[in-house]
């Protein structure tokens, strides 16, 4: 429980009707998908190391901020892990009271009790201030390219 009305907890099927998707929607493109659809990639994806927790408005029963986690098995520093945070969002009705530093601070702890040797992520210029206040440094560059159909 966080503050009052406000439960942090993993990411569960019925989310989707919660309105998971359109919180994801105000990070990036994250069109609807039926209930079935959403179940299968939410298995699929906790079968591959990947933890997404959420917090839900009791009040509203709605989904109003989200974080993921993947697991990659490393073979360096001897077949250990390593943690990618992914997909960090806070409703926009909810920024300002630190909902995505408790998201962030319940993945770093999975991420430890799962032995990961290291936590990285990519974020914008914009979003560096507040992962350097949630123990982020800066390291390296990111490099992408976007596979089109």
């Amino acid at each position: 429980m966080l503050d009052g009305h406000l439960v942090l907890r993993r990411l569960e099927a019925a989310d989707v009707e919660k309105g998971f998707m359109k919180c994801l929607a105000q990070l990036t493109k994250a069109p609807e998908v039926d209930s079935k659809v959403f179940t299968e990639q939410l298995h699929a994806r906790e079968q591959q190391g990947c933890h997404t927790v959420v917090i839900e408005d009791s009040s509203t029963q709605q989904v109003v901020g989200t974080a993921s986690l993947l697991i990659e098995r490393k073979f360096i520093w001897g077949c250990s892990k390593a943690g990618h945070i992914e997909d960090v969002v806070v409703d926009s009705r909810y920024r300002g009271h630190h909902l995505g530093q408790r998201l962030i601070d319940e993945l770093v702890s999975m991420a430890c009790s799962y032995g990961c040797y290291k936590i990285i992520l990519d974020c914008a210029r914009s979003n560096m201030e507040f992962y350097n206040k949630c123990g982020f440094e800066e390291k390296g560059v990111e490099m992408a390219k976007y596979i089109t159909s």
